[in-house]
């Protein structure tokens, strides 16, 4: 009998733990578990995923440029970049003139980010950050995208509330709603359609369509009220600000620095490391 309960014991712990490690991607244990288990998984995340440039193109860099085409030097956001996936789409679009800034909270996943975006460097500025406090002023990026990843966030809300404060008026936000059998298994983190266009209009959103897009995602797409003037290029001096006190900084060799004497180091690689001066 014993043996018997043992058993069961075993096969609800291993359940337990599938459900919370592979399903939830550790969402209820924490940011740090998931960074941590993004981080394991970084050398072999892009081959998990199993890409499709072709798919990508269409469905993301195709119409995303088409929706920037009159500002000829958009700025976009991508948060959770992971192995800037976002980036990498977006750069091989030919219509596409703009930079691309990624912040993630996995270091590792931000290093296979810097291999895929070594080509434009130039273009690109990679975070390692949490994205609940956003290192930007107000109305700065053209376009904030989100994929796949809302749902293993440990505020969903602030991040989004984040995502449209740093999104310029008339500018185009884009997510992904977790959809199918997984979702169900996520109680509290995912959101029906009805939900998410809601919550979307809570924060101001408008023109929200939501898209088909693959088994376990749709495609949320929406505008911030407004109208988005074109600008001149502007420099990642201009639009980072300290993650401690809010100033604007100028960049160093090895370093932001800000106006009240905080250091934002520069690693080797050149992703800015603001978790290390986060009060």
């Amino acid at each position: 009998m014993w043996w018997i309960l043992g058993i069961v014991a075993l096969a609800i712990l291993v359940a337990l733990l599938y459900w919370q490690l592979i399903v939830a991607e550790g969402a209820y244990l924490g940011p740090r578990v998931v960074a941590l288990l993004y981080d394991l998984s970084a050398h072999v995340y892009d081959r998990i995923k199993h890409f499709d440039s072709g798919y990508e193109q269409y469905f993301l860099a195709a119409p995303l440029t088409t929706a920037l085409f009159s500002f000829p030097n958009p700025l976009v956001l991508d948060v959770a970049t992971g192995t800037a996936r976002m980036a990498h789409t977006l750069f091989h679009e030919v219509g596409f003139r703009g930079r691309v800034v990624g912040v993630d909270l996995s270091r590792k996943m931000l290093e296979q980010a810097v291999q895929k975006t070594a080509r434009w460097k130039d273009r690109t500025l990679l975070l390692w950050d949490d994205a609940s406090r956003l290192p930007f002023p107000a109305d700065t990026f053209e376009a904030v995208t989100c994929l796949e990843a809302l749902e293993f966030l440990p505020n969903p809300d602030g991040v989004l509330q984040e995502m449209v404060r740093v999104l310029r008026p008339g500018g185009l936000f884009l997510t992904t709603n977790r959809i199918g059998t997984d979702a169900k298994l996520m109680p509290g983190r995912t959101f029906t359609t009805e939900e998410i266009e809601r919550k979307l209009q809570e924060f101001e959103l408008e023109m929200i369509q939501v898209r088909p897009w693959q088994e376990d995602y749709d495609l949320v797409w929406a505008v911030k009220p407004g109208v988005c003037t074109p600008q001149t290029p502007r420099r990642v001096d201009d639009i980072l600000r300290c993650p401690r006190c809010q100033s604007s900084v100028t960049r160093t060799e090895e370093a932001f620095r800000c106006d009240n004497g905080h250091s934002i180091p520069i690693a080797s690689d050149g992703v800015v490391e603001m978790v290390r001066v986060r009060g």
